[in-house]
């Protein structure tokens, strides 16, 4: 089965967030094996290199590693490597912009509180 990639970001990048979902999401376990660059090429239809380079942005976190000659596999700490880094991310292009423009209009700690419990 082929899944389709998207034109709004580099392809590399739609790989290596569809390693990271299946990680966060609990499809991809520590231990588990994700597929090889060929693999990914012949899944999406894209040049191994360019599936490469996503996998190897994870290899460099530590999220996955390579064994020799037998695959790449989920490391024992992936989850809690990505979970911090959305969280520092999240933070960045989130609340930073919204305490900000929380600030602009005067609202207050506790009626942000309220918006984001839903009241």
């Amino acid at each position: 089965m082929i899944h389709s990639l998207n034109n709004e970001k580099p392809i590399f990048h739609q790989i290596r967030e569809r390693i990271e979902d299946g990680i966060l999401d609990g499809h991809l376990q520590p231990e588990d094996r994700i597929p090889s660059t060929n693999e990914f090429a012949k899944e999406y239809q894209i040049n191994p290199a360019t599936a490469g380079k996503g996998v190897n942005e994870l290899v460099d976190k530590g999220v996955i590693y390579k064994k020799r000659g037998v695959g790449m596999f989920v490391s024992s700490d992936a989850r809690e490597i990505l979970i911090t880094e959305r969280k520092e991310n999240f933070f960045k292009q989130h609340i930073k912009p919204l305490k900000k423009e929380a600030i602009r209009l005067g609202i207050s700690v506790e009626e942000l509180q309220n918006m984001l419990q839903g009241s």
